[in-house]
């Protein structure tokens, strides 16, 4: 296999500042640049265009998986993440790669242009390392994608659970939408460490969100309860439709010990009443 030869090397390191130029202004004509600050994009191809020039100085080859191409490769990986926060798609943050072909090509040709064998050999070196770099530009943006969405989605169902303090001693989890194994899980923990926290010796879930319930929900509810009065602290359900009634009626899942209210008005007076607390209309 073909070799990438000095004279390419030199032609490229000769021609930094023309390759910079048009490799920037064919990121923006891509619409690569999407929500990127200038100083940043300049400093970004710069830098890359360095570290491809000190790899190839080193004579690493194609192999990017070889040690002489770390820096590199850390450079897009850290680039990819800062894609994916910014919300560009894979193939935005490809472009950044793949855009450099045209000038580099364009610089080759001029330069090997009485020597069609020898351009032929280095397009095919520089377009092998580009692709390379660029499908590790993709894995990595994918695995950053990855992460951002498993974080935000971490972050939506704390969000929807919420737990609220409604009376010395009271705590709500209001639940909206369908209850899972992990959501399940996120309901557990952070109730449970609620009542650690408030010392509260009644927490009522209200289910009134919840589209419907089967057996897998009945199951992770109970399982909630459970663990709830593990803690010491007395469980109390409340919006329990005419519809889940019946549903739960026709699976024939026992609620038994399952203290349940139709609203949560009703299950926060049954939770002051266990309390000892009376509260009347003032006069």
């Amino acid at each position: 296999m073909a070799a990438l030869q000095s004279n390419t090397l030199e032609a490229i390191k000769n021609n930094q500042a023309q390759l910079l130029a048009e490799w920037t202004n064919s990121l923006e004509a891509s619409g690569a640049t999407r929500n990127i600050k200038e100083h940043d994009l300049k400093q970004q191809t710069s830098d890359f265009l360095h570290l491809i020039i000190s790899g190839l100085e080193q004579g690493n080859g194609q192999n990017i998986a070889a040690p002489g191409w770390d820096e590199i490769r850390q450079s897009l990986e850290k680039l990819s993440h800062s894609r994916a926060l910014l919300g560009h798609d894979s193939q935005q943050t490809a472009s950044f790669i793949f855009a450099l072909k045209g000038p580099l090509f364009t610089l080759l040709q001029a330069h090997y242009r009485d020597d069609p064998a020898q351009l032929a050999e280095q397009l095919w070196e520089i377009s092998e390392l580009l692709d390379a770099l660029g499908m590790h530009t993709i894995r990595t943006f994918q695995k950053s994608r990855e992460a951002v969405i498993k974080r935000q989605q971490e972050e939506l169902l704390e969000l929807s659970t919420p737990v609220v303090k409604l009376w010395d001693g009271v705590l709500a989890l209001p639940m909206i939408g369908t209850l899972d194994s992990q959501r399940t899980q996120v309901v557990m923990e952070s109730l449970l460490q609620r009542i650690v926290d408030t010392g509260s010796e009644i927490a009522i879930i209200d289910i009134t969100g919840v589209p419907t319930v089967d057996t897998l929900v009945a199951q992770h509810l109970l399982k909630t309860v459970t663990a709830i009065r593990l803690m010491g602290a007395d469980c109390i359900i409340s919006g329990v439709r005419p519809q889940i009634a019946q549903t739960i009626v026709h699976l024939g899942l026992d609620l038994q010990g399952v203290v349940t209210k139709a609203n949560l008005a009703d299950a926060l007076k049954l939770a002051l009443t266990r309390l000892g607390i009376t509260v009347s209309k003032a006069v």
